[in-house]
């Protein structure tokens, strides 16, 4: 059985940078504020005509495929990771599949949100290790601006989170002891509500005091109403103690399942990459797990939240700056909505 490695990386942002004070102008709000809860300084948002979610991760992969050394035509499968789909259906995957003219692979699209990434990771190690496939490229990319509440309502969700797209292409090794050592997934869906975008969904009724029968309904109705925009239903809902209350604990958990699999500790770790939630949450986890600051790399300060992108662009820049080097021991670690958490250990 193969081991799989990360062959190429490559990570790509917009070009339009938002500060906090820039927020300013659409909320009640200030940089103290934001800082103070998140870390975040600024955020990236995509061109809001011409910019998609898909376009940011062609980016992206173009990047990962040419470190990899080999071409868009060599792929063969793509897993996408987004909770931003530039459509309901079909997902992303195959729309950069289309865009960059590749042969008729697979593609399949992961809906984990901010674990999103490391689920897509590890199936994909699944299908390099079983030689199945040779050439796997794994997406994460997110355009949150457009479905945000810019307004002093919504800020405690909409100053978080910023746009930007992260990909690897992975290929099988078989040097001992090197690439993608295990991954480890999980989820509860108990408290799925804490942390949630409600509509569209086939259960939008469910959530409505007062929903007709659908007999009573003109086919073809739609079910967001003005009333859900004016009180804020119709976006994204977060309840962020319960959030930060799950996330540090689940995310050390994660980690140490990773290293007592491979009979390693804390401080074997030469790099970590955890999601970039918020700050907050990244240093907890570091002082729970011993760790210093040349071990731990964040960069949620310029990007702020971007889910399923925030793993693979950490990642690319931590790599890019001469801070994961061969032989290095790499965890990658995720929590989000769901809730769904993982973590991923790679011998570099």
């Amino acid at each position: 059985m193969f081991q799989s490695k990360i062959a190429g990386l490559g990570y790509y942002v917009p070009k339009n940078v938002y500060t906090n004070n820039d927020l300013t102008r659409f909320m009640e709000t200030s940089d103290e504020w934001i800082q103070e809860r998140t870390g975040i300084k600024e955020r990236r948002y995509a061109d809001r005509i011409g910019e998609t979610t898909t376009s940011m991760g062609v980016e992206a992969a173009k990047i990962a495929i040419e470190r990899a050394n080999t071409t868009a035509e060599e792929i063969d499968f793509v897993i996408f990771a987004t909770l931003s789909p530039d459509y309901y259906f079909p997902g992303c995957g195959v729309l950069l599949q289309r865009e960059m003219g590749m042969k008729e692979v697979g593609a399949l699209d992961v809906r984990n949100q901010c674990s999103g990434f490391v689920y897509a990771l590890s199936i994909a190690d699944q299908f390099i290790k079983t030689g199945m496939y040779k050439n796997i490229l794994v997406v994460g990319s997110e355009k949150h601006s457009f479905a945000l509440d810019f307004s002093t309502r919504g800020r405690a969700v909409s100053v978080i989170f910023g746009d930007g797209a992260g990909a690897v292409v992975l290929q099988p090794t078989t040097e001992d002891g090197k690439g993608i050592l295990s991954t480890h997934l999980h989820s509860d869906g108990a408290d799925a509500e804490k942390l949630a975008m409600y509509y569209p969904g086939a259960s939008a009724g469910y959530y409505l005091e007062e929903m007709p029968e659908w007999p009573d309904v003109e086919l073809g109705q739609m079910l967001m109403t003005k009333e859900m925009l004016e009180d804020g239903s119709a976006f994204p809902y977060m309840d962020g103690q319960a959030v930060f209350k799950k996330a540090v604990v689940k995310f050390p958990e994660v980690i140490g399942e990773a290293l007592a699999k491979n009979n390693l500790k804390s401080t074997d770790i030469n790099m970590l990459i955890p999601h970039q939630a918020n700050l907050r949450i990244s240093q907890f986890v570091q002082k729970t797990l011993g760790l210093n600051d040349d071990q731990v790399f964040n960069n949620i300060q310029k990007y702020g939240n971007t889910t399923a992108a925030s793993v693979p662009i950490a990642l690319c820049e931590a790599w890019e700056e001469g801070k994961i080097k061969d032989g290095d021991l790499v965890c990658l670690a995720a929590f989000g909505a769901g809730f769904t958490w993982g973590s991923a250990l790679i011998r570099w």
